[in-house]
């Protein structure tokens, strides 16, 4: 029987937005004020931000969006690996149990990110068994970029895969987590979203209907049966991953067609797209069904 492919994304010409969901201003150790590290990132094109403050939940109705979508959260701290809280109402304790808190993100209608767990000399600051136990999040940061002037490595794709591969439906996320100035847009999550408002993108987000980007622009993705096409503005290799990150696919050009055998011996594709120096984008994964198994 036929295959059937499940994309997270549409077809139609929808508006792609693009945002950062991991920074941090003057209330705990990034490098502006609330009102200036918006003014940093309006003025680099971004169509929303989330300031995420350690512990420190930011309600940003009193700041001046200039023109962007600001939406409510912080970055759980204390006590365990990182989370960032998107959109909720209110701080979370921050309690040693990890899975408490993403059930009390949940309880407010927000969304969880797991933040770089490749970070720090052991290149472990969320183990793999953590994150394969827990529930209830969205996705992991796939990119982290201050880490990539820290010890550790701002690259969790390996995770990801590890992920993917058992089953999970985690979406891949890349932030700028902004520390300096020089960390701003160096990573961001475009998203196909209706409307610019909160409630949109935060629906977006949660459907996988964004890619991210530390450069590598996509224009289209279409999905036709089991024929997935790709095309960027900039990239000059575009590689197709599955189960266990193993390459299927590679084309050094702007765009890359794949359709997905009957028989294919795995569960899901991604696109990862590679442009000039480190600018990379990577799709969300494509799952694959067989229906009557």
């Amino acid at each position: 029987m036929s295959i059937v492919v499940r994309s997270p994304y549409r077809n139609g010409p929808l508006p792609w937005l693009k945002g950062n969901l991991h920074t941090h201003t003057g209330n705990s150790d990034g490098p502006r004020t609330p009102q200036g590290i918006v003014d940093e990132y309006a003025a680099r094109g971004h169509d929303f931000l989330m300031i995420s403050d350690h512990d420190c939940f930011t309600d940003p109705s009193g700041l001046d969006a200039r023109g962007m979508t600001l939406i409510p959260g912080n970055e759980v701290t204390a006590n365990g690996p990182h989370v960032l809280h998107v959109a909720g109402e209110s701080a979370i304790e921050p309690d040693p149990d990890r899975q408490k808190v993403l059930d009390l993100i949940a309880a407010q209608g927000g969304l969880s990110i797991l933040c770089h767990p490749n970070w720090e000399r052991h290149f472990n600051h969320c183990p793999q068994e953590q994150l394969e136990a827990w529930r209830g999040y969205a996705g992991i940061e796939i990119y982290n970029g201050v880490v990539a002037w820290l010890e550790g490595s701002p690259l969790a794709t390996n995770r990801w895969d590890r992920l993917l591969s058992l089953g999970r439906k985690v979406w891949g996320f890349a932030n700028d987590d902004t520390h300096l100035t020089t960390d701003i847009s160096v990573a961001w999550n475009v998203v196909q979203s209706d409307r610019r408002d909160v409630a949109d993108i935060l629906e977006a987000l949660r459907e996988g209907r964004f890619y991210a980007s530390t450069g590598v622009a996509i224009d289209r993705i279409q999905v036709h049966g089991s024929t997935i096409g790709v095309s960027t503005a900039d990239a000059q290799t575009i590689s197709v991953f599955s189960d266990f990150g193993f390459r299927r696919a590679i084309a050094d050009a702007p765009q890359l067609t794949f359709t997905i055998p009957d028989d294919a011996p795995y569960t899901y594709v991604r696109f990862e797209c590679a442009g000039f120096g480190e600018q990379r984008a990577w799709t969300q994964p494509f799952f694959i069904e067989r229906p009557g198994h």
